[in-house]
């Protein structure tokens, strides 16, 4: 995702919703708002999705803690119950924000 926020002109997977429905998924927009927050272009990546920064984040802490346990997989992610309400809580924001965005249609232009 680093290399795409510096290189956009690589290719990349379009969104299925949208090319089907014209309508953008709640994730839309959100592998730009990553990279340009790996790129450290934090106005960038908040204009594509809000939740860029905080996915970055997310990312390059799960990189670190995968490379320092050597699994893909890192122990204790997404464990038994107690992780049940951040991902509970992670997807009514995320779901929130996109019907935040349909109602007031505030999506990024494409140029």
């Amino acid at each position: 995702m680093w290399l795409k926020g510096l290189h956009p002109q690589l290719p990349g997977f379009s969104c299925p919703l949208r090319a089907l429905t014209g309508i953008p998924c709640p994730t839309c927009f959100l592998t730009r708002a990553i990279s340009a927050a790996l790129t450290g272009d934090l106005h960038d990546a908040v204009h594509w999705h809000l939740f860029g920064p905080v996915m970055a984040a997310v990312l390059v802490g799960w990189s670190v803690v995968s490379i320092r346990q050597r699994r893909l997989m890192p122990r204790g992610v997404f464990r038994g119950a107690a992780a049940r309400p951040t991902i509970a809580l992670g997807t009514s924001s995320l779901l929130a924000y996109w019907l935040l965005r349909l109602s007031l249609n505030a999506w990024p232009s494409l140029a």
